[in-house]
């Protein structure tokens, strides 16, 4: 069964470190309630998680989480994809996700209940929460342990502190905002508005917007790659490169409907939801050099942090 709000973009980019060379990226595929490894040469076969997984985060030692609305769950898979090691109810529709910064604590966005959950990442347990606007979609931690949670249906984005679980701003962007992107020194949050088909750049530390850009036809997915960012264009099947001025620089081709998307190195990986696919960018090159196939309906895409195990 397909969400109705469509994508993830997830939001939300993972790099991992591994000792073949290429790091691993992972997939995760809604229709085929699968997780897959793609970036190797010699990739494993996808892991069954269940029905329905819509947002995917890793941990810092490389442990995988997915969110399943439909089903009120959260599947923690072990480091490098290889089996599942707990389900973990959720009392509520559980959309974005991120992980405290010692992965001790999960992040979640509550789509029904306008709200951010924290929860303990090994048992569960509902620790503390906060209220943020209506269909809480993407959502990111920076270094200090703010969270930043784009409210679609609120067309803004909401700032909460990890620790206290209060709201410390609410800033006005485009129209639907969906997926986030954090730059690597957690100064810029960039912002794919789907029905505005624009991008809006907020200053994290005014906590206020600086700019609203074209980006493409219904923004899905954000990723940052040094001073570039790239967002996925799901109704025009292609991937638009941004500069730091917000200007577009390139558009790439992919596959249909692209969504998530997770750069590793000078590659970027786009999961294509309506082609089961997921398209494989030379950043140098800025063109598509493959495709690899995935379980159906792949949505969500992120690659470890540096140093996570495998």
């Amino acid at each position: 069964m397909r969400l109705g709000p469509a994508g993830l973009a997830a939001a939300l980019a993972l790099a991992l470190c591994a000792p073949r060379g290429e790091a691993a990226v992972y997939v995760a595929s809604q229709d085929g309630g699968a997780l897959t490894e793609v970036g190797d040469a010699s990739e494993p076969a996808p892991v069954a998680v269940g029905a329905g997984p819509a947002g995917l985060a890793a941990g810092p030692d490389g442990t995988l989480y997915l969110t399943h609305p439909d089903r009120r769950t959260i599947t923690a898979v072990a480091p490098g994809g290889a089996r599942v090691l707990r389900q973990l109810p959720f009392a509520g529709q559980p959309f974005g996700i991120a992980v405290s910064g010692d992965g001790a604590k999960l992040f979640v966005g509550d789509w029904q209940g306008g709200r951010l959950v924290r929860i303990d990442a090994a048992s569960g347990a509902r620790e503390a929460e906060a209220a943020v606007g209506p269909e809480p979609a993407g959502l990111v931690a920076d270094a200090a342990g703010r969270l930043y949670v784009a409210e679609r249906g609120g067309d803004s984005v909401a700032v909460v502190d990890g620790a206290t679980m209060t709201r410390l701003a609410r800033v006005p962007v485009g129209r639907a905002p969906f997926a986030l992107g954090l730059s690597a020194d957690g100064h810029r949050l960039y912002v794919g508005n789907v029905r505005s088909n624009d991008l809006t750049a907020i200053d994290t530390a005014a906590l206020e917007a600086l700019a609203t850009r074209p980006a493409g036809r219904s923004p899905y997915g954000v990723a940052v790659h040094g001073e570039r960012i790239l967002v996925t264009n799901q109704e025009s099947a292609s991937v638009s490169v941004l500069d730091a001025d917000l200007a577009i620089t390139a558009t790439i081709p992919v596959g249909r409907y692209p969504e998530g998307i997770a750069v590793e190195g000078a590659r970027a990986y786009v999961a294509n939801w309506f082609s089961d696919d997921v398209s494989v960018i030379d950043l140098a090159q800025m063109r598509e050099v493959a495709r690899r196939k995935v379980p159906g309906g792949p949505r969500a895409a992120v690659a470890l942090p540096a140093g996570a195990g495998r």
